[in-house]
């Protein structure tokens, strides 16, 4: 997940400051409507001019095209897609049921505006000459927000939880201008470093703790580059990694403090440290804490 994922999510977590009061109202509220259109729409339009001038500036313009970016990165970031989308309907579910919208109107309104979200940058890349709209970042975009609509419809909740976790490699400093320069840049662009999990609340499928998860997640290791080939010239043969692990459903707690609620709403979308077993080419590993 590139620091512009990073920013589109801050965008909506900065515009439903509603969240802080997780307050759901028996009736529609125009003013609260209104209210939250127009300090998103303002946070929106504010990130994307930045977004612009930050990493688009130096790019030559040209006419919008296509590119397929699928092969890259062992889709890693096809993964931090689907995550950030994911995450952005849960944010904006939550702050249009602020304004009083129904249950179901406002999942449906906070997974559209998730993908429109997410899918706007696209249009950026299209135009750019370094980059071009990506139909798979689409579609990860689209299987994100599908996935969180899908699972409260069928199941009126959440139960699978999608989470990030990261630690430091290093091979970061042997591209830093693209993996990142210190942990705060790598944390967000070290594809290395980052696993994708599924957290899966197995209480509500068969009997188990309630406050305990079962997670798989999701990574890849030794690229420098984007591709295989870049990477096997340099002598890195990158390959992918499977986890098993448990997890901890932060949501099974429940505080009188509206702020401590939210803090655990979103401590809920990381992956907290584990024993976790490892799948990859190199074998089966066995790790006391994988974070």
């Amino acid at each position: 997940m590139r620091f512009r994922l990073l920013l589109l999510i801050l965008t909506w977590l900065i515009a439903a400051d509603s969240l802080a009061q997780r307050v759901d109202t028996a009736q529609f509220s125009k003013k609260r409507f209104n209210a939250l259109i127009i300090t998103s729409a303002a946070a929106y339009t504010g990130s994307m001019v930045g977004l612009s001038q930050a990493w688009y500036k130096d790019a030559p313009r040209e006419s919008f095209h296509f590119f397929n970016d699928a092969p890259e990165w062992k889709q890693m970031d096809k993964a931090g897609h689907f995550y950030s989308a994911f995450q952005l309907s849960s944010v904006a579910t939550h702050a249009f049921r602020w304004t009083g919208l129904s249950k179901n109107k406002s999942q449906n309104a906070g997974s559209l505006t998730s993908l429109g979200i997410m899918s706007s940058i696209e249009v950026f890349d299209g135009f750019s000459s370094e980059y071009g709209a990506s139909l798979s970042d689409i579609a990860a975009n689209t299987a994100g927000a599908a996935f969180y609509l899908g699972q409260q419809k069928l199941w009126n909740e959440i139960r699978i939880y999608p989470k990030y976790s990261f630690h430091s490699t290093g091979f970061a400093s042997q591209r830093p201008n693209v993996l990142g320069d210190g942990f705060s840049q790598e944390l967000l662009k070290d594809y290395n470093g980052q696993t994708y999990w599924l957290s899966v609340d197995a209480d509500k499928f068969f009997r188990f703790p309630k406050w305990l998860n079962l997670a798989v997640g999701y990574g890849a290791e030794e690229m420098v580059y984007a591709t295989d080939s870049a990477n096997r010239s340099i002598h890195l043969n990158p390959y992918r990694q499977y986890y098993l692990s448990i997890d901890f459903d932060l949501t099974a707690i429940k505080s009188k403090s509206k702020a401590v609620n939210m803090l655990l709403y979103f401590a809920n979308m990381i992956k907290l440290p584990a024993p976790a077993l490892e799948f990859s080419r190199q074998g089966v590993r066995a790790h006391a804490f994988y974070f």
